[in-house]
């Protein structure tokens, strides 16, 4: 568990009032109906499962933590398997919601879940961008996506940065990323060698970021790629490259992922809800509390918000899941 990214009620509970504060009445309301049962506002109650992608993972904890606090009778467990392994779990029955970094895969995954029976409905509930990171000594401003695909892709025999660059350090190259149950694994390769799964095999592979940044961080060589989230909440320890997708190098940041000039390493995050356990009172009023406070839970968790179309959209799919 990454108990460095979670937030505490205290925190949470204090952004919180003051994102109701500053957004006035119509935001209370709507925490209100978002905390509170449907059934009139009686108390909620039963078990909630939630499984999946770790970059979704502080978002989702942060969320459950602070619904608990407002429904003490409800609980709510949130793993971090990866993406890939959250879906196996939920497409098997075992979770009601799945928090996922890319969309289900229809190949694998959906066959999977309509063997089960598994209905289900998703929404996007924050954005996040890759981001690419070097140890603090390791100097390197900008890289291509063609530099990173020649760094990265399966045939790559790229040992020393001065490989992809003239003007790069002269030193040998320390790869850390995504293990392969990872949705950030599947995106990052995807969207920079071309094809989802293609890697070169002598790299550091971990479901775990933490393991990544200490990676990163210990070794001179050391460049990797994870959320963004959790290079903010590791500045101080780790260098941030900026990516040039063919407009220039654009450096990752709330702004440039919510209008996706970062590109092409911009991406939304999900929630998938097992359309049985949407039924429940306990399940339909945790999602629409996470819609509800949205905003103000992805910056307390360093999780890129949605833009207001998209909270208009994810509000929109949820409530067209539920049959309103």
């Amino acid at each position: 568990m990454r108990t460095n990214r979670l937030i505490s009620g205290v925190a949470l509970s204090a952004a919180l009032a003051v994102g109701v504060a500053g957004c006035g009445g119509d935001n209370s309301s709507t925490k209100s109906s978002g905390s509170a049962a449907s059934s009139g506002g009686a108390k909620l109650s039963g078990t909630i499962k939630l499984d999946g992608s770790s970059t979704v993972f502080p978002f989702a904890q942060a969320a459950a933590e602070e619904f608990q606090r407002d429904n003490p009778n409800v609980k709510i467990s949130v793993g971090e398997s990866g993406t890939g392994g959250g879906f196996e779990k939920f497409c098997a029955g075992e979770t009601d919601t799945s928090n996922a970094s890319r969309p289900i895969d229809t190949d694998k995954e959906v066959p999977a879940c309509e063997k089960k029976g598994v209905k289900y409905s998703d929404g996007q509930v924050a954005n996040d961008g890759i981001a690419i990171v070097t140890n603090k000594d390791l100097k390197i401003d900008c890289m291509t996506t063609e530099q990173l695909k020649k760094l990265w892709n399966s045939k790559s025999k790229v040992n020393n940065y001065k490989q992809l660059d003239p003007k790069f350090p002269d030193q040998k190259v320390a790869l850390f990323g995504a293990g392969t149950d990872s949705g950030t694994f599947d995106f990052f390769t995807e969207a920079i060698n071309g094809t989802k799964g293609d890697t070169r095999k002598d790299y550091s592979p971990t479901e775990d970021d933490n393991v990544t940044v200490q990676g990163v961080s210990g070794d001179k060589g050391g460049l990797g790629y994870f959320g963004f989230s959790y290079y903010e909440d590791n500045i101080d320890k780790l260098n941030l490259v900026k990516v040039d997708g063919g407009g220039g190098c654009v450096a990752p940041s709330k702004g440039t992922i919510q209008d996706g000039s970062y590109k092409p390493l911009s991406r939304p995050l999900f929630m998938y809800v097992n359309a049985k356990a949407l039924a429940r009172p306990e399940v339909k009023a945790f999602l629409e509390y996470v819609l509800a406070n949205e905003t103000t839970i992805a910056d307390a968790s360093k999780i890129v918000p949605l833009t207001d179309a998209q909270l208009t959209k994810a509000k929109s799919a949820l409530a067209t899941a539920e049959g309103k």
